[in-house]
């Protein structure tokens, strides 16, 4: 199974703090905004994966993670010199993708909460019946996301964007699971109004066909969109607010690689060099010490 990490586009309701770099290289707290994206796709065992950004930042990415390889991943590259859209992703990574099945994690998204790995598991098993997965969250503002629809069975049956009267308060959020098909579906899709290939005509081609599932993220669960400069900095008291009190990093990619065991103990310890006496690089050794 391959993953996606789209993080393009220009940051422009952030501005001017993204006029020089990349949304996704921001921090969140004490790490990379994308830290928490990889990391979703780290838990789901994933280790092929495709950073999509435009010219001007892909070298920073590079920079942070160069082949992946430090992690036990494989991580490759592509440019996205026009961001026309979600779905354009499957476009710029079918060859990437293959004959796999595929995650697409949104780079400004962040998923907290106990239980996660059993749902990104949900999602994958529904990958072995041809069924696509997407993720709800419950959200004030329905109006200013695609929201969910449902039966009185609680199946899923609609997705409408930004609906001006919304029929529930479940926003479908920024990580999907899809079968490989997706990539002649999302060639089939036509612009949308606004000119971009939307990934909710994706979901809908799923959705018409009856190959759609949602896993709902729900009480204990927390998504953060972090598209704003208030959701940035709630963003970053969230994590900080967890980490104070639970001891533990959130999204720390070294923990998570050595745990899945992507990397052994040895590798586990020459990555803490780097860090030095960060409070970062603090965290690792005193992993590395328990082990």
């Amino acid at each position: 199974m391959k993953g996606i990490i789209l993080a393009g586009g220009s940051g422009s309701r952030l501005y001017p703090i993204t006029k020089g770099t990349s949304k996704q290289l921001l921090s969140i707290y004490d790490k990379p905004m994308i830290y928490y994206s990889l990391s979703v796709l780290m838990l789901s065992e994933i280790k092929d994966i495709l950073i999509i950004s435009n010219p001007d930042n892909l070298p920073n990415f590079k920079k942070l993670f160069n082949d992946g390889s430090d992690l036990g991943l494989t991580i490759s590259y592509k440019e996205q010199k026009n961001p026309d859209g979600i779905a354009q992703a499957f476009d710029l990574g079918k060859d990437f993708i293959d004959k796999d099945d595929v995650c697409l994690v949104l780079g400004d998204n962040i998923f907290y909460g106990k239980g996660f790995s059993g749902l990104l598991n949900s999602a994958k098993t529904n990958l072995k019946n041809n069924k696509a997965t997407v993720f709800g969250y419950n959200v004030n503002n329905p109006s200013d996301f695609g929201i969910a629809s449902f039966d009185e069975n609680k199946n899923l049956v609609n997705i409408e964007e930004k609906p001006k009267s919304p029929k529930s308060n479940i926003a479908v959020v920024g990580l999907y699971f899809y079968p490989n098909n997706v990539i002649k579906i999302a060639n089939k899709i036509q612009p949308s109004e606004r000119g971009e290939y939307e990934i909710s005509s994706v979901n809908q081609c799923y959705l018409d066909d009856k190959d759609l599932k949602i896993e709902i993220l729900g009480r204990g669960f927390t998504w953060l969109d972090t598209g704003t400069h208030d959701s940035l900095l709630e963003a970053s008291n969230f994590i900080k607010t967890v980490e104070k009190h639970s001891g533990y990093k959130v999204a720390c990619l070294e923990e998570i690689a050595f745990k899945m065991k992507f990397i052994d103990l040895k590798k586990f310890k020459e990555l803490t060099k780097p860090f030095g006496d960060s409070s970062y690089g603090k965290y690792l050794k005193s992993l590395v010490n328990e082990n």
